[in-house]
This record gives structure tokens, C-alpha cells and sequence, in this order.
């Protein structure tokens, strides 16, 4: 009897240790999760998780890997991710966080990777561009944007950029529109790459042609709002009143 009372014991015992090492790995893959939080936001954000469910963002909403996240008309966010880096989306834009792994201790360690479905954006790269460069790109339908540590735009056209115009007043083609205002950036695709560096503009039409750099007077660069692109110290935050998140039908 006393053998049968220890067996069953040392059962219960694995059950509960089993159950805390599952509770703890689904917190800790909860954790790994949060990327970024919503630092300005003007008009609508949702974000959209792998199983399916959306929900209407706020300032201070956080999001994470695997999330698809989209602006509505009109609409400007700003994310920054916890290795400091900034993503700042243009309206009617659709951006994927395929990846974001973060350690502060260990940044050189960490990854991110974007996937821009449509639309635009401005982004700095923070302490991840910083340490391991090649760990830090974004995707787009047409063409891949590796980082150097730097600050770049990118817009897609696909029949929707219409009233952009480049500053020599042509308006924008369909394709992928790079800018670089600081450091250094790959683009890149099946049919070939170019490196461009501060102050130059790149244009790719599609999945299978080369890159090119285009002229100043040829290039596009994506503005943001003032409101949107300054700090939230500095000036009246734009989405201050949107703190609370609801989940969308």
C-alpha cells in the first residue's frame, strides 16, 4: 500500500512540474513576441494575428511576430521596436513582422525582418542594424531592402499612387521607390542588386527587373506629418486619446 501511495504520488508530482514547464514555455514564447509598440498614431490601425483575429490598435498598443498590420485611408503610425528602431507607415500600407528576435545583452544576436505588402514607409534602424546589419531587411513583392544601418523610405505602387509625383513633377510608376537619408542599403532581387548611400533614390519595376539608382529629380521620398515624426515629448502626441484596444469582428 505504501509503494502504490509513493507511485502515485511521484505521478502527481511529474504531472505538476510538467504542467509549470508548459505554463512557463508559453510565457516565455508570449514574451518573445512583443516587438513594438505604437508610439503616434493618426486615423486607424489594426493588426491582424496568424489565427486570423484582428484588432483595432491604439498609442501604447504593443504588437508582435507574425502580426500583419494595416492603415486605413489617410492613416500615419509610427512603431518603435525595443532595440530602438523606428517604422513609421504611410496610409492604405500593409506591413507583415515576419521576425523579431531582441536581447539587450546579446543585441549582434538579434533579427528583424518586414515584409511591406503594400504601401509605404520611413524606417531607422536601431541597435539590431547597428550591431548585425545583415539580420535587419524588409520584403517587398518586388524586391528585398537590406540594411547598413540607416535611414531609408520605401512605397510600392500597384495602380495606387495616384496624384505622387516625383520632384521633376512625373508621376510615380509602378514598383518599388527607394530613398536613402542616411547610411546605406542593399536592394536586391532575382535580377540583380545595387547598394545606394545617402541622398540617392533606387526604383525597381518588378520581381524580375534589375535596380536601378534613379536621379534625384526622378526619385520620390516619403514625407511623414510633423506631428507623426516628432517625439512625443516634443509637441501634442497624435493618437493620445486611443489608448484603449478592442478586438474587431
Amino acid at each position: 500500500m505504501m509503494k502504490t501511495r509513493t507511485s502515485a504520488a511521484s505521478v502527481v508530482t511529474a504531472l505538476a512540474v510538467s504542467l509549470l514547464l508548459m505554463l512557463a514555455g508559453i510565457g516565455c514564447a508570449a514574451a518573445q513576441q512583443e516587438a513594438a509598440r505604437v508610439t503616434h498614431l493618426a486615423g486607424t490601425l489594426s493588426a491582424q494575428k496568424a489565427d486570423g483575429q484582428k484588432r483595432l490598435l491604439g498609442v501604447d498598443s504593443t504588437v508582435g511576430a507574425g502580426e500583419v498590420l494595416t492603415t486605413e485611408q489617410g492613416t500615419y503610425a509610427r512603431l518603435k521596436f525595443s532595440d530602438g528602431a523606428e517604422v513609421v507607415m504611410r496610409p492604405n500600407s500593409q506591413l507583415k513582422i515576419d521576425d523579431y528576435q531582441f536581447n539587450q545583452a546579446k543585441p549582434e544576436e538579434g533579427s528583424l525582418v518586414l515584409s511591406m505588402l503594400r504601401g509605404g514607409l520611413r524606417a531607422i534602424t536601431g541597435l539590431i542594424g547597428k550591431k548585425r546589419p545583415q539580420n535587419v531587411r524588409v520584403a517587398t513583392p518586388t524586391a528585398t531592402i537590406g540594411i547598413r544601418g540607416t535611414h531609408l523610405g520605401a512605397l510600392l505602387c500597384q495602380g495606387d499612387c495616384g496624384g505622387l509625383v516625383s520632384p521633376g513633377g512625373q508621376s510615380l510608376a509602378n514598383g518599388l521607390h527607394v530613398d536613402v537619408a542616411d547610411g546605406a542599403i542593399t536592394v536586391s532581387n532575382r535580377a540583380g542588386q545595387i547598394t545606394l548611400g545617402a541622398g540617392q533614390f533606387g526604383f525597381v519595376a518588378n520581381a524580375n527587373s534589375q535596380p536601378v539608382v534613379v536621379p534625384p529629380q526622378a526619385g520620390f521620398r516619403m514625407d511623414i506629418p510633423g506631428a507623426i515624426s516628432r517625439n512625443r515629448g516634443a509637441g501634442r502626441s497624435i493618437g493620445a486619446n486611443r489608448d484603449a484596444e478592442c478586438v474587431a469582428q
